[in-house]
């Protein structure tokens, strides 16, 4: 094949976009940007050990760095065969175009795309997750912030979608805040099943065409570089072998997924029923004149329905992966790293959103009043049977709310106490 003069790239990459003419997404900008540094890192390597001429690495290393500080416009399709190859062959042609080196016999020097790739997408992986902790922490921050604002707010709780016994609104946000306070704990601590990399084992993990001192020295290279606690895994054939700690990670994003959407749907529900008010971002209708809808929850709940289903994919992409490889990389990196960006993404955009949230205080009080179910709260005084006779008696008037019967029949103070934020959140009933 003829490539064209101003082409960045090489054969390798020129055959792949001949193959995969495909739609969709490119190849992840993180897994590229962590590729750069994988490469950097051998070839340091390579050149400390007198394995490669300290000029020609020295241009690997610099080429490495532009391209990891000023990106690349990445042609190739992220559903690629060959377990990454293609990938991998653009990164060593394009530091290779650089640099003035040979793309496979130095740039790619003592790598094979099975141990390279996977190394590269864990640190891309473990970069994501700490973003993205440090984005559940201020989503958390938030919510929290509203507790407080709305703690003396005293609402009714559903169960089922029907009214259920009081609580107050701060406690819902607080349940919010809980959360994401799990989400955050738990994407800060998933970095550790992604610290172990098999980079040094070549092919299949026994290190084949590699030196020893080569494979000794990489990761520690590699770890410098990053400032991630990078490790040789102590198997680097089954560190090459088996995709499963991917799949560990992408079950914490799902989790993190399921309470982003839970948390939406429950704030639209709320806003639905008057008693929060939501901010008005954009109008809401092309035909509706003044309509505002709860866009920003809605795109919240699409980003946790999309991180689900690429839990799924990243799942099945580990499981038929053949002996000792994952040849289905591509696709699980792409699933992984979409569902890392998404939840930031979605993190950010509700963070954003929850800071204008709004409680509708009469709205909340007059829904409050009006219903049956309040009187629950005075069954510690009076049992159960006392409060059914009250609520058949009610029945029978008119002209006055539920709050305003119990008022009349118990007492003004004793009523406003049983109602008090204070005590429907004391947890349980004093004697």
């Amino acid at each position: 094949m003829e490539i064209p003069a101003d082409k960045q790239w090489g054969i390798h990459t020129a055959r792949a976009l001949q193959n995969f003419t495909l739609a969709g997404n490119r190849v992840n900008a993180r897994l590229l940007n962590a590729y750069f540094l994988v490469k950097k890192a051998a070839a340091i390597a390579n050149r400390e050990l007198g394995y490669l001429d300290a000029g020609k690495a020295d241009a690997i290393i610099a080429a490495a760095d532009r391209f990891r500080e000023m990106g690349c416009d990445c042609p190739l399709p992220a559903l690629q065969g060959g377990a990454g190859t293609s990938t991998n062959m653009l990164v060593n042609e394009l530091i290779a175009k650089e640099a003035k080196a040979h793309p496979i016999e130095e740039v790619n020097l003592h790598q094979s795309t099975n141990d390279s790739y996977p190394t590269a997408l864990k640190v891309a992986a473990i970069r994501g997750v700490r973003e993205l902790s440090e984005a559940f922490a201020a989503l958390q921050g938030v919510f929290q912030e509203r507790e407080k604002d709305f703690a003396e707010i005293a609402i009714l709780g559903k169960t089922e979608l029907v009214d259920a016994v009081p609580l107050t609104l701060g406690s819902q946000f607080a349940s919010f805040a809980e959360a994401f306070a799990r989400d955050r704990w738990r994407t800060f601590k998933c970095e550790e099943r992604l610290r172990t990399v098999n980079l040094g084992g070549t092919a299949v993990g026994t290190g084949l065409t590699a030196p020893r001192d080569y494979i000794f020295l990489v990761v520690d290279k590699l770890r410098e570089l990053s400032g991630l606690g990078l490790s040789r895994a102590e198997n680097m054939v089954e560190a090459t072998a088996n995709a499963d700690c991917f799949v560990e990670v992408s079950g914490i994003l799902n989790a993190a997924a399921v309470n982003m959407i839970k948390a939406s749907e429950d704030l639209r529900r709320l806003a639905m029923l008057g008693e929060i008010r939501l901010p008005a971002v954009q109008a809401g209708s092309s035909i509706m004149p003044g309509k505002i809808n709860p866009v920003i929850l809605e795109s919240a709940i699409q980003i946790g329905i999309k991180v689900k289903a690429n839990n799924s994919i990243v799942a099945d992409c580990a499981a038929r992966g053949s002996l000792q490889i994952c040849e289905f990389m591509p696709l699980l990196a792409d699933a992984l790293l979409e569902s890392i960006d998404l939840l930031l993404g979605g993190a950010e955009m509700l963070s954003k959103h929850a800071q204008g949230i709004e409680a509708e205080q009469e709205e909340c009080l007059k829904r409050l009043n009006a219903s049956p179910e309040i009187i629950t709260a005075f069954l510690p005084q009076i049992g159960y049977d006392r409060c059914t006779e009250l609520l058949a008696k009610y029945e029978r008037q008119e002209g006055l709310n539920v709050r305003e019967f119990l008022e009349e029949e118990l007492g003004k103070a004793a009523v406003e106490e049983t109602l008090s934020s204070q005590n429907l959140m004391s947890l349980g009933h004093r004697k």
